[in-house]
């Protein structure tokens, strides 16, 4: 059973002391590595939604040569309404609802922009975190100026990618919001104070599925469709039936048409296949806006396992396993892309595959500095194995022609971390983890300082190190690997006492410092209520304007 039977538990998310197990932790190292995951506490139906929990590991030890291991439960005014009246919400294939709204879960990515630190979902505005405490600071922007998907009398759902990018030369944040039904989108920026942001429609557009990733050149945003439906039958309690979309539309719009004051944007719509979930594009865009797509070919990230479910093997699912997303029933696929605005031209530059070895592309590492993301080296990128136990007998019916049954591996095979060359796309090492382990996301560290905040002395990708959480049903532990060189294998190795586990992290960053955050005007809770919290009853209207007091306290 090499997926760890632990990854789903519901312990309690206390602190944690890590020490150094194996190896040399070097003097070099610093900053602090943050990742956001789901609490199953809260008994999501599917495992991605439950309230957003966020950790924070200093990377340099304390006096006694330990590193304390933080994380809390994000205090959102959803978490608070939840906790004054757990019986009224109700988890659902989707998400959470209850007679206030839909729950803003913001569990999925840390965002670092500067000293501050945001964390975000696809179904609720980013959510600013207190970097010392972890604690709950505000929601970015007005629900009005967001145009929720769902309007509801205090919790909106807004539908928004996961992934929004901070604009290192306009200071700025760049986000969408989408229309669930009808696939409209638009272009939200926040400017990092106020309580208010902007918005512009994209004219003639759709994204017709999701928008979990978005990101950014110099003079573009690029925004594609995303594979993850919603199928609406399901949501009201039939059987899921629906199977992503296997191309969709990439939409770049140009920054200096997002005049002031919001409005309507044009685009240039491209289209691709297959199907993608995160992507990363170069910033530098004079040779064309060119970007790093990791394909999702027969990943469902909206299918989870149920107890009664067979796996890809006809064996029944572990109900240890309950909740997790079906994994990749395709090998993994990644591309550089090469979009013309001017002639609407799509090249492909690079491709990587290896149907051997390279399933499920989990989750990937760059340098996120100005510099990096300027002239990137490499792309370091975790693929999880293939797991047919991961993998149910629902989600192959609906895939039925889309899916070669005769590439799986007879058995299955272990996670790799795989550091490519960012142009050719050249694996220029890797790492091949035990069968039993459970890596997440790798996070990029650079190593010395460099001319902007996140900047090493050597940026790219290639100088610094990785930091990768494993998890393992005897033991959680984080590894060190040379960014240069991950073929060497762990540099170091930190972990908490034996047995001790937590709950599957999702999506990491690094910040080079946690200090408090800036005192700035922002969105209150109670900014956001008005007449329609009226449609509550009386009982639960004094419960909302409790907590609305709490928090401005």
């Amino acid at each position: 059973m090499p997926v760890p039977r632990s990854i789903l538990g519901t312990q309690d998310i206390g602190d944690l002391a890590f020490e150094v197990v194996a190896g040399a932790w070097p003097a070099d190292v610093r900053g602090h590595f943050v990742v956001s995951t789901s609490d199953q506490r809260t008994h999501p139906v599917h495992a991605f939604f439950g309230d957003g929990i966020i950790a924070r590991l200093p990377l340099r030890p304390d006096a006694g040569g330990r590193f304390r291991w933080r994380a809390r439960v994000i205090d959102t005014p959803s978490v608070r309404l939840r906790r004054r009246r757990p019986g009224l919400f109700t988890a659902g294939p989707v998400g959470t609802s209850s007679p206030w709204g839909f729950v803003n879960a913001a569990n999925t990515a840390p965002l670092p922009w500067g000293d501050r630190l945001f964390a975000t979902w696809d179904a609720g505005r980013p959510v600013e975190v207190d970097p010392v405490t972890l604690g709950f600071v505000a929601e970015v922007g007005h629900r009005d100026d967001w145009r929720p998907a769902i309007d509801q009398a205090v919790l909106p759902l807004v539908s928004t990618s996961a992934h929004p990018v901070v604009d290192p030369e306009r200071g700025c944040l760049w986000t969408v919001s989408r229309d669930v039904m009808t696939g409209t989108v638009s272009v939200i920026r926040y400017a990092g104070e106020g309580r208010r942001v902007e918005r512009w429609e994209v004219a003639d557009a759709v994204l017709p599925q999701a928008t979990h990733t978005i990101t950014q050149t110099r003079d573009w945003l690029v925004l594609a469709d995303t594979a993850y439906k919603i199928d609406t039958d399901e949501v009201f309690g039939a059987e899921r039936t629906v199977a992503n979309n296997p191309d969709g539309p990439v939409l770049l719009i140009r920054k200096d048409d997002l005049r002031p004051g919001g409005g309507t944007v044009a685009c240039t719509e491209f289209r691709i296949a297959p199907e993608v979930n995160h992507f990363y594009a170069r910033y530098d865009d004079s040779g064309g806006v060119q970007v790093v797509m990791e394909h999702t070919p027969g990943v469902d990230i909206g299918m989870y396992l149920r107890e009664d479910d067979l796996d890809a093997f006809g064996r029944p699912v572990d109900p240890a396993l309950r909740g997790m997303y079906c994994h990749g029933m395709t090998p993994a696929l990644t591309t550089v892309l090469v979009f013309d605005p001017e002639t609407g031209k799509v090249t492909e530059r690079a491709r990587a595959s290896d149907p051997a070895r390279w399933w499920q592309a989990e989750l990937s590492a760059i340098d996120w500095s100005i510099e990096g993301q300027t002239a990137p080296t490499r792309h370091h990128l975790v693929y999880l194995g293939f797991h047919p136990e991961a993998i149910n007998q629902r989600a192959l019916r609906n895939y039925t022609g889309r899916i070669d049954a005769d590439l799986f591996p007879p058995e299955e095979t272990p996670a790799v971390l795989v550091t490519h060359d960012r142009d050719d796309l050249k694996a220029l090492a890797e790492w091949t983890f035990a069968l039993d382990d459970y890596p997440t996301s790798p996070c990029f560290v650079p190593r010395g300082r460099g001319g902007s905040r996140y900047a090493g002395a050597d940026p790219g990708g290639h100088d610094g190190y990785l930091v990768v959480a494993v998890h393992n049903d005897d033991r959680f532990r984080i590894e060190l690997f040379d960014a240069a060189d991950v073929g060497r294998g762990p540099l170091a190795v930190l972990a908490p006492p034996p047995g001790t586990t937590v709950p599957f992290l999702i999506h990491s960053a690094w910040m080079p410092e946690a200090v408090p955050p800036p005192e700035l005007e922002r969105l209150s809770f109670a900014d956001d209520l008005d007449t329609r919290l009226d449609q509550l009853p009386p009982d639960l209207q004094t419960i909302t304007r409790e907590v609305a007091a709490d928090l401005t306290r």
